[in-house]
């Protein structure tokens, strides 16, 4: 395999997820050829395996999601401050999503594909352990009154998140992005005892 420059990668990166999503882990090299707008030598030339380019295109959808919800909270002090801004971030704005669009048809492809299972699942692992740092330090701090553990009021949060945004990119008519926010807000306000705002205001316990 020939090492693609960066902007080579990149470009393939992006088209095979934009293939996988709409054709799910079944999708052909001519159709992530075609979205790259490259042959389907070409491709080959930088991954003669089609299913590396695939692995790849989703360990980098998945890395980017993560590390975009690192730096909506980047500065930020304030543990409920935090904790909304983390919550809107795990929710998409609409079902024009590829990456969120590319996770929901890996999460039907998981149980036939242990790769994608472990991906996923390390994914859903640091989610949960994101908002427990969050969670802990608040209670820590006394802004937080934790109903339950930690741990289970976080991967519920995530699983909150995951149900309401396979909704929303399943293009239910009344579940959008301002309401799945609000409803995943009312159960951290439920489990946190903290009248989490949305707009970012400082409240206490």
């Amino acid at each position: 395999m020939a090492s693609p420059s960066k902007e080579r990668r990149d470009r393939l990166l992006l088209a095979a997820q934009r293939a996988m999503a709409e054709h799910g882990t079944a999708v052909r090299l001519n159709q992530v050829a075609d979205k790259a707008g490259l042959t389907s030598g070409a491709i080959l030339y930088h991954y003669p395996d089609l299913q590396d380019l695939l692995i790849d295109a989703t360990r980098a959808v998945s890395e980017r999601f993560y590390e975009e919800r690192l730096r909506a909270i980047e500065g930020i002090e304030d543990p409920a401050e935090r904790l909304v801004r983390t919550i809107r971030s795990g929710v998409p704005f609409d079902d024009n999503d590829d990456g969120v669009k590319l996770l929901c048809a890996l999460g039907g492809a998981a149980p036939r594909h242990t790769v994608y299972a472990i991906l996923l699942t390390a994914l859903y692992d640091r989610q949960v352990t994101l908002y427990q740092s969050i969670l802990e330090t608040g209670s820590a701090l006394s802004v937080f009154s934790l109903k339950s553990s930690s741990l289970d009021l976080s991967r519920n949060l995530v699983a909150l998140e995951d149900a309401y945004g396979y909704r929303i990119m399943a293009g239910h008519p009344t579940l959008t992005y301002e309401v799945a926010v609000e409803l995943i807000l009312e159960y951290a306000r439920l489990g946190t005892g903290h009248k989490l705002s949305l707009d970012n205001k400082r409240e206490s316990v």
